[in-house]
């Protein structure tokens, strides 16, 4: 999340790189369920392990546009994140990925391992600007930009894989 609030960020569904490229990355466990919440805004509690290190957040983001959402985001310990699984939302499965962080050109990567897809992944970076570029790293092969595409949020995963080509 950028300091002002919002998270402006690009996301690219890609083909699943070859595991060496992903060897050389930092890699972390997150689960992520979603939380009944008011209507506009996507609620969620999520456990990501690094290692030996276990840390909780609660998220709450508000869609602006497909790029920009405001996010109030902060860390919270095992008990709350217990207390908030509670308001699960059972129309909504809980979201397991491997994430692997990399940096290129200055700015960190990450790249989501999901276990429902094993020729796909996706790759996203935090911009400071909507109009910032982004030149993907080199031995990433792009099947295309899901930036705008309301399937590929990890939100609307939860409801539904999405089954195109």
């Amino acid at each position: 999340m950028n300091i002002n609030g919002f998270e402006i960020e690009r996301k690219y569904l890609i083909a699943m790189p070859e595991p060496g490229f992903l060897e050389s990355c930092e890699r972390s466990e997150i689960t992520q369920t979603y939380l009944l919440g008011e209507e506009n805004t996507t609620e969620r509690v999520r456990k990501r392990v690094r290692g030996e290190t276990c840390e909780y957040t609660h998220t709450i983001k508000r869609k602006l546009n497909n790029m920009r959402r405001i996010e109030d985001e902060h860390v919270i310990g095992a008990e709350e994140y217990e207390a908030l699984l509670k308001r699960a939302d059972p129309a909504r499965m809980t979201i397991r990925k491997t994430r692997h962080c990399f940096e290129y050109e200055g700015r960190v990567w990450e790249l989501d391992v999901f276990p429902f897809w094993d020729d796909r992944a996706f790759l996203e970076i935090e911009l400071t600007d909507e109009s910032e570029p982004a030149a993907l790293p080199p031995g990433i092969r792009l099947i295309r930009e899901v930036t705008d595409d309301p399937r590929y949020t990890n939100a609307a995963l939860s409801l539904e894989i999405p089954a195109d080509d």
